[in-house]
């Protein structure tokens, strides 16, 4: 059986993803993908203004230094969440972030824990599971983490309600 590439395997998971966030409690803001997110840095760092925006077409994302626009997978933004002056939005509008599993994004999970991203889901189509991180640290760690394998429900806790994202249908290469 030929390998399914990964954009394939990236789109069919982001695309269901948000098809499903979409359909569920109305009014509780936006789910976008490869929205532009200025993620603060630590103290002292160059403003996340001097840094180049990544290319949300092109599936690449560079690995983020403190004070950088980060374009996730999948973004669900609170619905008071505004653009900047730049077009893009701030770190503290993201209730949500998931992400495909690829190479670089242990140094994006720590701008997402370290700017207060509440929720951070990773879609791992190899390992057919999805891990979700909980209790983000200013020190850019997750400090609580669930495996929960491809064919089970996530529970989500999503901006003061609980929304459920089934993974029976996420692709495997």
């Amino acid at each position: 059986m030929p390998e399914v590439p990964y954009d394939e395997l990236r789109w069919a998971v982001v695309l269901g993803a948000a098809g499903q966030l979409g359909e569920q409690p109305a009014g509780h803001g936006r789910v976008l993908s490869g929205v532009a997110v200025d993620f603060p840095g630590v103290p002292g760092a160059p403003a996340p203004d001097s840094a180049p925006a990544p290319d949300p077409g092109s599936g690449s994302v560079s690995v983020p230094e403190p004070g950088t626009v980060l374009a996730p997978d999948l973004a669900v933004l609170a619905r008071d969440a505004v653009r900047g002056g730049r077009g893009r939005f701030a770190a503290a509008g993201v209730e949500a972030v998931l992400e495909v599993a690829r190479p670089g994004l242990a140094e994006a999970a720590r701008a997402y824990a370290r700017s207060g991203v509440p929720l951070y889901v990773v879609v791992d189509p190899v390992a057919a599971v999805c891990t979700v991180h909980t209790a983000p640290s200013p020190e850019g760690v997750y400090r609580e983490a669930e495996r929960v394998p491809f064919g089970n429900d996530l529970f989500l806790p999503l901006g003061g309600r609980t929304v459920v994202l089934r993974t029976d249908d996420f692709p495997t290469p």
